[in-house]
């Protein structure tokens, strides 16, 4: 029997409640991690190309984690916030795929880039002498161009097939995002085989990364309780502490949402473990590097006092007169932004 299909050119995201006081509190919530998250990260970017402490293999992962931290966050939340701000769910078919194919990107790029951080971090505790050779910056590049590459390799496939799909009873995506499985849901073609597909390569993902860490700690774990002195096995550990808890948020929120992909009743919470994903997690991640890493914060301080002390009063005076116009121009488009945004569903405010 043939079936009438309706070209959808654009989607409705249903976000993640209607009740608009909630909306606001979501807003308000939002926005705050998004720019910690953003400054947080752009601060920790700053840091390692400007300190010349920071130029190890380590920071230079940490760098580009911290670019992929807000490209992950800003693919999602901006256009979520724009959403509750103004009552608009809709979007077009084209930005729906793009928002999918980057957050994908961005996301599975992380766990290759943490697998490689703990190779980085077994190298450094295992084989000291030879640290400054092995990671040298011609391997770093080459680790961090492999993990584009093969993330790409991963989703471009599925990716191909989902452009394919039709949807012909509903554009209504039961998330705050362009996700995978509720498009898949909500499509009225075949989905067996692309849903079987990103099923085997999410769990091709995990597997192989989660094996690196796994196996990168044991070796750790087993080189650090061979050293004599109570104090190197204490700067050991705190060395890799930080990754760690990185490591163990980021695994268990994706876990928690890619492994059930079928768990239709289960929908609310894995938005709420994807909400934690895409702005809790990004913003955490430069405090808890920040916090236990001694050199950041001294590195930290070094461009605080190098931006704040200057020399004279004439060049205090001309370095905060060169940002007072900015600052002017930004308090009034903030506040003025705010008021409107801040109240999205206040109708009977609409004469203001």
């Amino acid at each position: 029997m043939m079936r009438n299909h309706t070209t959808i050119t654009s989607f409705i995201l249903l976000g993640l409640t209607d009740d608009p006081q909630l909306q606001i509190l979501i807003f308000i919530f939002l926005l705050i991690t998004y720019m910690l998250s953003v400054s947080g990260n752009l601060t920790i970017i700053i840091l390692t190309l400007v300190d010349s402490h920071l130029k190890t293999a380590m920071y230079f992962f940490l760098q580009n984690f911290a670019f992929l931290e807000i490209s992950f966050t800003s693919a999602c939340i901006p256009r979520f916030l724009y959403s509750l701000s103004t009552g608009d769910r809709v979007i077009t078919y084209n930005a729906c795929v793009c928002q999918l194919f980057f957050t994908d990107l961005c996301g599975i790029v992380e766990f290759f880039l943490l697998a490689t951080m703990s190779y980085d971090r077994y190298v450094a505790i295992c084989k000291p002498l030879h640290y400054m050779t092995i990671m040298n910056h011609r391997v770093c590049q080459r680790l961090i161009f492999c993990c584009w590459v093969i993330t790409l390799f991963l989703i471009l496939p599925p990716l191909s097939l989902g452009l394919n799909l039709e949807f012909c009873d509903s554009n209504a995506i039961d998330h705050f995002v362009c996700d995978a499985n509720p498009m898949l849901k909500i499509s009225c073609s075949d989905t067996w085989f692309i849903e079987k597909m990103v099923v085997v390569c999410s769990a091709l993902i995990l597997f192989l990364t989660l094996v690196c860490v796994v196996l990168s700690y044991l070796y750790i774990i087993r080189t650090t309780l061979r050293f004599p002195s109570a104090q190197q096995r204490t700067k050991a550990f705190s060395t890799c502490s930080s990754h760690m808890i990185v490591v163990s948020i980021t695994y268990s929120s994706c876990i928690f949402v890619y492994i059930r992909p079928s768990a239709k009743d289960d929908m609310a919470i894995n938005k709420g473990v994807s909400l934690l994903a895409t702005s809790i997690s990004p913003m955490l991640n430069p405090f808890i590097y920040t916090l236990r890493n001694k050199q950041v914060k001294q590195a930290f301080n070094n461009l605080v006092k190098r931006t704040l002390r200057f020399p004279s009063a004439q060049q205090r005076t001309k370095a905060f007169s060169t940002c007072s116009s900015h600052m002017i121009v930004v308090s009034i488009t903030y506040s003025s932004c705010i008021f409107v945004y801040i109240r999205p569903s206040a109708k009977e405010d609409g004469h203001q």
